[in-house]
């Protein structure tokens, strides 16, 4: 991985940048910092204000883990393209309100859990259903490891088998048919007619577009890991106002 704010990570930048390019972000951990209680984010002031300047410029999309309609209300504006679910939800094209089966099998799901999932572990873990999918949060768990492996144990025996996708004191599940992040890239671009995407996200479920290793994409992450797939880096999520205000810089002259 190479820093972007570097001399040779800012010129790869700069080449991706320009009007027909599609600019998407994931929100946990990207535009907004994480914080203990999901309910609770909030997106800087200043981040909040250039991203909405970037979208009168150019295409933004906002492809996140939380429902649509619950990231809206933490956004403050709306993107013109806002897709949910990791991918599963508000993809052009598709319907409204989603996939009525997937939204039974993850209420299955949450269902088959209350049976799974000791009564001890239970109060440890906060089940978040987003119609689309569903995550398991373990932050404020006592003791992080007894509870993550019991998480585990018990979602190795959900039926059908979910695809389960880690994040920072989370598991994610969604079915397996579903569109992940990388799909939903790729679904914006062609509908766009947009040859290039620069796509900014933080954690394991980001990986489906770091993954797909495409030179159409310029794949930046909050924070080195020498495991993603990214091809660039920033320290961390208060970068993210940096990096807006050199697209926007770039795009305005």
């Amino acid at each position: 991985m190479r820093y972007l704010f570097g001399a040779d990570g800012r010129a790869a930048l700069q080449s991706f940048i320009s009007q027909s390019t599609l600019y998407a972000f994931d929100l946990d951990g990207t535009l907004a910092p994480i914080v203990d209680d999901p309910a609770g984010i909030t997106i800087p002031d200043g981040v909040r204000h250039s991203l909405a300047q970037l979208d009168s410029l150019a295409p933004v999309a906002i492809i996140t883990g939380r429902a649509r309609n619950d990231a809206l209300t933490h956004l403050g504006f709306t993107p013109r393209y806002l897709v949910g679910n990791h991918g599963a939800e508000g993809l052009p094209g598709s319907r409204d309100g989603g996939d009525l089966i997937i939204h039974d099998r993850v209420a299955s799901w949450e269902r088959q859990l209350e049976e799974l999932l000791p009564p001890e572990i239970c109060s440890s873990v906060l089940v978040e259903n987003k119609g689309g999918s569903l995550s398991l949060h373990f932050r404020h768990a006592s003791c992080h490891d007894d509870v993550h492996a019991a998480m585990l144990e018990a979602i190795d025996r959900l039926v059908p088998p979910p695809r389960r996708v880690g994040g920072k004191f989370v598991e994610n599940l969604v079915p397996q048919n579903a569109p992940h992040k990388g799909d939903a890239l790729l679904c914006i671009m062609k509908h766009l007619e947009c040859r290039r995407a620069v796509f900014v996200g933080d954690d394991e479920t980001d990986e489906d577009v770091f993954r797909m290793a495409d030179d159409s994409i310029f794949g930046i992450r909050i924070g080195k890991d020498c495991g993603s797939a990214a091809g660039m880096y920033i320290l961390s999520q208060i970068e993210i106002e940096q990096l807006l205000d050199e697209i926007v810089t770039t795009l305005l002259k």
